[in-house]
């Protein structure tokens, strides 16, 4: 089992940039893929990006290609999801979580990390 732990989530202004980071308390990434998510107050959790641990692919929803960026650090056992050029449409609970590499599903989830972006 992986537990995992999100931080990295603030107030910011628009146009500012944040660095959120997902980090394995227990367990370790290798064989899994890592997704951010977020979710925005009232509306459903949608998909942002994710990375593979081993080989490193990454893959980008459409609306975030170009100002977010997925990274892993083997060391720190750690994925990070930098978001450039921060909108207030960028307001959202973003949550990391792990499937298995060539599953579908995730299936652990983080607590969350709130991200507030004031125009």
């Amino acid at each position: 089992q992986v537990q995992l732990v999100e931080s990295g989530g603030g107030l910011v202004q628009a146009g500012g940039s944040l660095r959120l980071s997902c980090a394995a308390s227990a367990g370790t990434f290798s064989n899994y893929a890592i997704g951010w998510f977020r979710q925005a107050p009232g509306k459903e959790r949608e998909f942002v990006a994710s990375i593979v641990w081993s080989g490193g692919s990454t893959y980008y929803q459409d609306s975030a290609k170009g100002r977010f960026t997925i990274s892993r650090d083997n060391a720190k056992n750690t994925v990070y999801l930098q978001i450039h050029s921060l909108k207030p449409e960028d307001t959202a609970v973003y949550y990391c979580a792990v499937r298995g590499k060539f599953a579908n599903r995730y299936v652990y989830w983080g607590q969350g990390t709130q991200v507030t972006v004031s125009s």
